[in-house]
């Protein structure tokens, strides 16, 4: 599309932190669903774009996505300030671009919640630098509180599950975007290509619900069965006799194997060995070992009900697994119960039957929990590192620091006897 000439701030507001364990070492905008990011979505949209996030992100949004962090912003354009946590939905992008297009100035509110905010030119902005705290007071002042409400709607992730309910909601129309808008060929029906991917032999495909779309550098092995919708992205690899099917966005350098439905993939996170994945989310650098499953389905049919920081969510949902944190790693066989998180730069072993904090090692069968220094994680993140030819930066260790300071009270929420 052709970029309108405006500015788009992407900002985190306090209750960002309701999408812990997902949000706890990612800005929001970067959380995919449906193969988009918010950030990717609405890039394309706008001469200037800007993040601002929490301060512990702001070295990792520096050196990951620099755009964000240094486009200078042009008072006059009108400007469009949206919630990091508006779903990455072409629903949603279709209705901002409209809104921005029609210059009508005014607010979206979800409750007391601002989800966006469009400002007319000559608007001074306060997005000059990148942490979010300082712009919670401008938010929540006279500038944003006189523009009037504005008509229109957009869905959001106020917790977890919700990401995972987008992803089933909105798959075939953010993929009918992308083939609108990118370089794809077909290869049979249904089954789209951006470039060279490397496809073995006697894989089934199945586009009667959904297309399927495979991004340069992939690689399916023999024998898969892949039915859309599907995203499979760069440098993703589907190992021999895997399912994947009915919503599954794989993100970039990803490695799948087993069974996989209904499921969101962030980068570098590896599933590759049989076993059954379904309705979840999994963060980045997250290992499943062989013959992990989770159940997304209860044994009473019925709705499934969350918790989240001792707060108790009916979802509404009958199918909804795991969400799980980054770095996050399941030893062999391990199983996880219906509708359970599990923190970041944690190590799971047997069932997993309750949430799991971050920064532990959960063995709740053996009657061991014990907490899991950020050293530890540190030196396993350099070794993952290694392995993927990614270096490891100053930036990456602090973020690992970080993440084990904002996650204290989940140790102590867990009400288990924690040991060093």
């Amino acid at each position: 599309m052709n970029p309108l000439h405006m500015n788009i701030v992407l900002f985190e507001d306090a209750d960002v932190a309701k999408l812990y364990p997902i949000t706890v070492g990612r800005p929001a905008y970067a959380v995919s669903c449906a193969s988009y990011t918010l950030v990717d979505l609405l890039t394309p949209c706008c001469t200037a774009i800007r993040g601002v996030v929490r301060p512990h992100l702001i070295e990792p949004q520096r050196f990951d996505r620099p755009p964000l962090h240094q486009t200078q912003l042009d008072d006059a354009q009108p400007t469009l300030l949206v919630s990091a946590v508006v779903a990455p939905t072409a629903a949603n992008r279709r209705t901002l671009v409209e809104w921005a297009t029609s210059g009508k100035s005014g607010a979206i509110y979800a409750g007391e919640r601002l989800l966006a905010a469009l400002l007319p030119a000559k608007t001074p902005l306060p997005a000059r630098e990148a942490n979010a705290y300082e712009l919670r007071d401008y938010l929540a002042g006279p500038a944003i509180a006189k523009l009037p409400a504005a008509a229109h709607q957009l869905t959001w992730f106020n917790y977890p599950h919700d990401v995972v309910q987008a992803n089933l909601d909105t798959f075939a129309d953010n993929l009918e975007l992308r083939l609108q808008e990118g370089d794809y060929q077909q290869r049979q029906d249904g089954v789209f290509l951006a470039g060279e991917a490397n496809i073995g032999d006697h894989v089934v495909w199945d586009s009667s619900s959904g297309p399927i779309i495979v991004e340069p550098g992939a690689t399916i092995g023999p024998y898969c069965y892949v039915r859309g919708p599907v995203y499979i992205g760069r440098g993703a690899r589907i190992l021999e006799h895997a399912a994947i099917k009915d919503s599954v966005s794989l993100s970039h350098t990803t490695k799948i194997g087993g069974e996989v439905e209904g499921t969101v993939i962030e980068p570098y996170s590896n599933k590759q060995h049989h076993g059954f994945l379904g309705h979840s989310y999994l963060g980045s650098w997250v290992n499943l070992g062989a013959g992990t499953s989770n159940s997304d389905l209860k044994n009473t049919y019925g709705t499934v009900k969350m918790e989240y920081r001792g707060e108790k969510v009916a979802t509404g949902m009958q199918f909804l697994g795991a969400i799980v944190g980054d770095y996050a790693k399941t030893a062999i066989n391990t199983g996880i119960f219906t509708g359970k998180t599990v923190g970041v730069c944690s190590m799971l072993y047997g069932f997993v039957t309750t949430n799991v904090a971050s920064f532990v090692n959960y063995a709740r069968l053996f009657g061991q929990v014990t907490e899991l220094p950020a050293d530890v994680m540190i030196a396993t993140q350099e070794r993952m590192f290694l392995r993927r030819k990614v270096e490891q930066r100053p930036c990456d260790i602090q973020l690992i620091h970080d993440m084990y300071l904002l996650t204290q009270d989940e140790r102590q929420l867990a009400g288990e006897p924690l040991a060093l």
